[in-house]
């Protein structure tokens, strides 16, 4: 099968690209678009490395294919910060120090984004299982769970 022409909505901006049918959106993303924050690691849907939003929920762009991305909105690292202004979840990483080596971080700030979405006020137990796909090799996660909890606003107590 040919390529097909496909209008996708990333970070909300409309792209057109042409794709072959077995083409992930992690690699349309990185190598059609240019957008890079979205990692590549395992591409098994095992480590979270590539985690982004499509439609608010939080996936693994290496095993949804680009043309599942039609009509739907895709939110990559990207297009988390507004102009200069980065988004809470990624001043909250910067301020925990929960950045190190930064590989897996924005696929750990859209999870979190995608959670606290749906939780606004989690405990520490509730982030750790929320993260719980997402590998991190440098941090020890204690960072992580801070600076979500921070970004949910809990009192210093309770993290």
């Amino acid at each position: 099968m040919g390529k097909l022409a496909l209008s996708l909505t990333i970070n909300g901006e409309s792209h057109d690209v042409l794709v072959e049918p077995h083409r992930t959106l992690l690699d349309v993303l990185r190598t059609d678009l240019g957008l890079t924050g979205t990692k590549e690691n395992c591409l098994d849907a095992e480590c979270g490395v590539c985690t982004l939003l499509l439609d608010g929920m939080a996936v693994n762009a290496c095993i949804v294919l680009a043309v599942q991305c039609r009509d739907r909105t895709v939110v990559t690292i990207e297009g988390l910060a507004v102009g200069a202004e980065l988004h809470p979840l990624q001043r909250a990483f910067i301020d925990a120090g929960a950045v190190q080596c930064g590989y897996c971080i924005p696929g750990m700030i859209l999870a979190a984004r995608a959670y606290l979405d749906e939780n606004p006020t989690p405990s520490e137990a509730e982030v750790r299982e929320a993260l719980a796909g997402n590998l991190c090799r440098c941090t020890g996660y204690q960072k992580i769970v801070d600076a979500v909890m921070r970004a949910a606003g809990a009192p210093a107590a309770a993290r």
